[in-house]
């Protein structure tokens, strides 16, 4: 009885993913958009915070450089989630569930902000990253595969979220490396 009602359950929270109307008019955040925004702001203020840090004790210069490359990295993945979202959102369960996978990567980026300004460390900020990039990938195949006038755009984005990652990921494995190195080589990054 449990198990069919789970199943009936989850084909009634899965939808098709077509991509939205370009002339809805007046589409207002979804309380969902707006807590994967709020959960961006808190990753933020991790980042100003540590700058404050920096430039309390000194460190001006070197803590704008580390607070401009962690800004980066939040603003950038939460930019191409509200990219996605503003062109495909049909708010089911599998929706849901990657919108808050995303949430989880934003939040490991904040936990990884202290260590990277203190020392030098990358790996939960890059691991966080890589979280989200790995659950727009999933979501850009989802549209492929219910976008078929689309679907050749979808799967080169996936293609590049996946190579680009593989980039992030050997950069984390190549710590420690000194700051103005880690500037070119995330510079490289952000360009890819």
């Amino acid at each position: 009885m449990q198990k069919q009602w789970l199943s009936q359950y989850w084909r009634q929270g899965v939808r098709a993913m077509p991509p939205r109307d370009v002339h809805e008019h007046h589409r207002a955040s979804t309380p969902l958009e707006l807590l994967f925004d709020l959960v961006a702001v808190i990753a933020i203020a991790a980042a100003a915070g540590e700058l404050h840090h920096a430039v309390a004790h000194g460190h001006t210069l070197e803590g704008a450089g580390k607070f401009v490359l962690a800004f980066f990295a939040i603003w950038w993945a939460w930019m191409n989630f509200t990219w996605f979202a503003s062109a495909y959102d049909n708010d089911d369960a599998i929706f849901r569930l990657l919108t808050m996978s995303l949430m989880i990567g934003s939040l490991m980026m904040s936990a990884g902000i202290a260590p990277f300004f203190q020392q030098h460390e990358l790996t939960l900020i890059v691991l966080g990253f890589v979280w989200m990039r790995l659950s727009m990938v999933l979501l850009w195949l989802r549209a492929a595969r219910h976008d078929p006038a689309r679907r050749p755009t979808a799967r080169t984005y996936a293609l590049g979220l996946m190579l680009v990652q593989s980039y992030w990921v050997g950069l984390m494995l190549a710590q420690p490396m000194s700051l103005p190195v880690l500037l070119l080589l995330f510079g490289c990054g952000a360009l890819l």
